[in-house]
């Protein structure tokens, strides 16, 4: 049990615990036990007897400390890339027009499903350890390059096996609705039927799947099929997800949030009383301004609506071959600031507490508290603000995950 496990100080950091008031600690302390943050606070409001406890201390520097950074929206595991649709579209081909020919999400699963599981892995790995290097412990990892029962299955398997070989935690997500195979090539409908009747009861028995998304849009599934799909996975227990209104606005945000959908995700097209909904069921707004670079989008998400309605905004990468070809958290919070006018302390709750709200983990990750896991970044910079600020520098010296120092040096912080 944890209150048997010895006590561990970190002290002399100066603390982001990015709780709701996302307050700053100065001289601040973390006593940690095992996996779990014990206690935080100034240093000098440490109790004497569990101070007395801590026989292992940990000098910090005075540096800045946040909990540890979550991508809650990628698609890191893939096989080959997409230069060369990417190549077409600045010659002026849209992401549409792409996918209709043929290609787009369909190019991926080609060559994903001709890649041996090994294969698979040795790709992907390389995208998880560019983030975990920025600070990040904690990331969502979806399917849905697959697109047949086994070829999902593997992707999964991936993801659960990445997150064991490189102690990030991963919450892996089933989005076998992210386009219709050619195997289902002008039916639709007896897809969707087929991942919720058949595929999401085995993969979820499995245990392979922690939450449940799809592509909810013009060029995806409709707002009738999602909702197919949101009842079988509610049946089975699972949380649902939704990529959203990126390219139109065609009801899916309202179904998620009928739901209680954990997050919907991109959200250029919703308008301000879907920002409500959203709010008003708990559903977290993720934005993804990397995609919105990447396909040289204009119509930005409703920043002001969403935070007028009370909306909770996280930020993620969206990792993937396609439309968001980066595996950089710290760049796409430096996005979300400069492309959608976020405030650095919205982006740094964005990628912590609101992003723990937007897997399932609120209260578990993404704040330093008593309770949470004791998964913490300390930061060599002057000001939280470079949060946000910095593009193509990483200010990352060390990283703690489950109360150990996993990454850099804690010398010199």
């Amino acid at each position: 049990m944890s209150e048997l496990l010895p006590a561990v100080l970190w002290r002399n950091a100066r603390l982001l615990p990015c709780d709701a008031a996302m307050s700053r600690i100065g001289a601040g302390a973390l006593v940690t036990r095992g996996a779990q943050i014990a206690w935080v606070g100034r240093e000098a409001d440490l109790p004497p007897p569990l101070l007395g406890e801590c026989g292992t201390r940990h000098d910090l520097g005075g540096a800045w400390v946040t909990p540890g950074l979550i991508d809650c929206h990628t698609h890191l595991v893939f096989a080959g890339t997409r230069a060369g649709e990417y190549a077409q579209r600045l010659r002026g081909i849209s992401y549409e027009d792409i996918a209709r020919q043929g290609g787009g999400i369909l190019n991926t699963v080609m060559e994903t499903r001709a890649a041996s599981e090994q294969q698979l892995f040795e790709q992907s790995a390389p995208r998880l350890a560019a983030l975990r290097a920025e600070g990040v412990t904690t990331v969502e990892i979806k399917s849905g390059y697959g697109l047949t029962l086994t070829d999902e299955r593997r992707m999964l398997r991936v993801a659960r096996r990445l997150g064991e070989s490189s102690g990030v935690r991963v919450h892996t997500c089933l989005l076998a609705a992210h386009a219709v195979p050619p195997e289902f090539n002008g039916r639709a409908a007896d897809y969707m039927d087929t991942i919720a009747r058949e595929w999401l009861p085995q993969l979820a028995g499995e245990g392979l799947v922690d939450s449940v998304d799809i592509f909810c849009e013009n060029i995806g599934f409709s707002a009738d099929q999602a909702l197919i799909l949101f009842d079988a996975a509610s049946k089975l227990g699972l949380p649902v997800k939704m990529h959203a209104e990126q390219l139109s606005n065609i009801g899916g945000s309202r179904l998620a949030a009928r739901f209680h959908a954990l997050s919907c995700d991109h959200l250029e097209f919703t308008d301000p009383a879907d920002a409500s909904l959203l709010a008003a069921a708990g559903t977290v707004a993720v934005l993804l301004p990397v995609a919105f670079y990447g396909l040289r989008e204009v119509r930005t998400p409703p920043i002001a609506a969403f935070r007028g309605a009370g909306t909770r905004m996280a930020v993620a990468t969206d990792c993937n071959p396609g439309s968001a070809p980066g595996a950089s958290l710290l760049l796409a919070m430096s996005m979300a600031t400069r492309l959608f006018g976020l405030t650095p302390e919205e982006v740094l709750a964005g990628v912590t507490d609101h992003a723990a709200q937007a897997l399932g983990l609120a209260g578990r990750v993404g704040r330093l508290a008593p309770g949470a896991a004791a998964d913490f970044v300390v930061w060599g910079i002057s000001q939280p603000e470079e949060l946000g600020y910095w593009v193509g520098f990483n200010p990352c010296r060390a990283v703690v995950r489950a109360g150990r120092l996993a990454d850099g040096q804690l010398s010199g912080a």
